[in-house]
């Protein structure tokens, strides 16, 4: 068995020379990323790459015919869903909607962390969406993939620790080893995956409550914040935080006075979207 400290040193070591099997996006989301950043891709051509997986193209018509998207009538094939919301637009919910076969496990163990960690990163997704909508040149489909993308540091240390007997007796210090370290693996692993900075950022700094750039509010602001809503009347130490010290609700406009309205009334919106991506 290994201290806490020798399993995350180990960790890192691992994920900084290539040693560690790193999660991987699904092909589907790797293909449509690939094909629209070409710039050369009409709506045809990214419907076909889509079309080979059915149920990612079931859910993408479902999507775009739900509240979230308004069709002015119904949309029944995945050329018209992709010349609808446009192709940047569906690279972030082809990436969003595959993101949960990533939180698959193999035993009950983590199998009930990762269930955990995918319904809160949805409800944060949820919340960033909504929040994003209100701030100018920030786009709420980005905002909700950064939100389901935030905690993603957290899939190597869950998945390692159930080879370490000690860590899962411990769930403590597991807990303190996902919470300390979480940011800087999600940073690597987005990197990674080529993400784009601001995403890369997202994962590294929202857990930094005292944030405070130059510069127009951003995705980490918004995922900050979302986070911390998320927590909102429960038990996690975030849920403690007096939100009139974070940065982050000026950044974004929120008086944090009134911050459970500013919840409330996209709690429709906020409710679709969990269970749109919860499908």
């Amino acid at each position: 068995m290994t201290s806490p400290e020798s399993f995350l040193s180990s960790l890192v070591a691992d994920l900084e020379q290539n040693r560690f099997e790193l999660p991987t996006l699904p092909e589907v989301a790797l293909r449509v990323r690939d094909a629209v950043e070409n710039g050369k891709t009409n709506a045809r051509q990214t419907a076909d790459l889509i079309a080979t997986d059915a149920a990612l193209s079931a859910r993408l018509i479902q999507v775009v015919n739900s509240p979230l998207y308004r069709a002015s009538k119904p949309i029944d094939s995945l050329p018209m869903a992709v010349s609808r919301l446009g192709n940047a637009l569906v690279r972030n919910l082809v990436t969003s909607l595959v993101m949960k076969q990533m939180f698959q496990a193999t035993t009950d163990f983590l199998d009930r962390r990762l269930r955990a960690l995918w319904e809160h990163n949805v409800q944060v997704a949820a919340i960033a969406r909504v929040l994003a909508a209100r701030v100018p040149g920030l786009s709420p489909d980005q905002a909700m993939l950064a939100g389901l993308l935030h905690d993603v540091g957290a899939l190597p240390i869950l998945t390692r620790a159930e080879d370490d007997p000690r860590l899962l007796g411990d769930m403590i210090t597991l807990d303190r080893l996902v919470a300390e370290h979480h940011p800087r693996i999600g940073a690597h692993i987005l990197t990674s995956w080529g993400f784009p900075p601001s995403l890369v950022a997202v994962a590294a700094e929202h857990e930094d409550l005292q944030r405070d750039p130059d510069g127009p509010p951003d995705l980490v602001d918004v995922v900050l914040v979302a986070n911390l809503q998320s927590y909102l009347g429960g038990t996690h130490p975030h849920s403690q935080v007096d939100w009139s010290t974070v940065p982050a609700f000026r950044r974004l406009g929120i008086d944090t006075d009134v911050s459970v309205v500013e919840i409330t009334e996209g709690s429709e919106e906020i409710e679709e979207v969990q269970r749109l991506l919860e499908a």
